[in-house]
């Protein structure tokens, strides 16, 4: 099934900053992430300005903008790595503001995320680098996640003696398996993916997305991706919102995408770098 066909298939195209388009059946979806009036600065410096927007479960949101406009910020902010200045942030229903410190570790272990450059921990093998999330939140006999991990390794494709290998042994495109892997350990419910395949090849990208999709096609998952690769946008996210003006200026599927007039978007779908799509035979 192509993006195009699942996001016929979850409901037509989301506009705005957070506003549902007439005919939206969003109230039917169930919303995994919810950003409302978020603000984030540094300094005088404004970065968000009460940004909104909400993530369903089961779909790949591409979220994209131009570079520095905050869109690794905004994850940031999700993850709780960089503090808001006002605004809510509820993963799973759960303010994350007013959460307890249990609730706060369960939706933890709901969560996978993918750094950029993977963010492996040089000295530790892949195996063990797997492993730590299940070292942090459960207590596990060794050989148990030993097998786990395997499980993982196989899960990404990645081969058994990738195992014992330390990152410094491992190409770009097995970092970002094995950082996946990683992402997988506790079986999360969403994943975020930090520019998943910056620095790879076409068709090591081309591979990696489509193992993205197979993913939360048999897993389940829903997955934000933090991207600027337009085939990924093209060929497996259900819906991409874009970051502009410190805000979400625009969201919906690639096909309301390719029509969208204001300036930034239409130069980035429709320029000369674009890709050029049939829009007929997407829906």
């Amino acid at each position: 099934m192509t993006a195009a066909e699942r996001m016929a298939t979850n409901g037509d195209a989301r506009r705005g900053n957070g506003a549902d388009t007439p005919g939206d059946r969003a109230e039917s979806r169930e919303i995994v992430l919810s950003v409302r009036d978020v603000t984030v600065a540094f300094g005088d410096n404004v970065v968000l300005d009460k940004l909104s927007l909400d993530v369903y479960r089961g779909e790949i949101l591409g979220f994209v903008g131009a570079s520095g406009t905050g869109k690794s910020v905004l994850l940031r902010t999700v993850l709780g790595l960089t503090p808001k200045r006002s605004g809510k942030v509820s993963l799973f229903g759960v303010d994350l503001d007013e959460a307890t410190d249990e609730q706060r570790m369960l939706i933890d272990m709901r969560i996978g995320v993918l750094f950029q450059h993977g963010a492996l921990f040089s000295a530790l093998s892949v195996m063990e680098n797997i492993q730590v999330p299940m070292r942090e939140y459960l207590d596990l006999p060794r050989k148990l996640m030993d097998e786990l991990a395997m499980l993982k390794l196989e899960l990404v494709g990645l081969p058994p003696d990738a195992a014992q290998k330390f990152p410094s042994e491992l190409s770009g495109g097995m970092i970002k398996r094995a950082a996946l892997a990683r992402a997988l350990a506790l079986d999360p419910d969403i994943v975020f993916l930090d520019e998943p395949t910056s620095g790879l090849d076409p068709i090591g990208a081309a591979d990696f997305d489509e193992l993205v999709a197979k993913l939360r096609d048999t897993m389940g998952l829903t997955v934000y991706m933090v991207t600027h690769d337009l085939d990924s946008l093209f060929s497996v996210c259900d819906r991409i919102a874009v970051l502009g003006k410190k805000r979400v200026l625009v969201q919906g599927d690639i096909n309301y995408m390719m029509q969208v007039d204001e300036p930034w978007v239409k130069s980035y779908f429709r320029g000369k770098r674009a890709r050029q799509i049939d829009l007929s035979a997407r829906g």
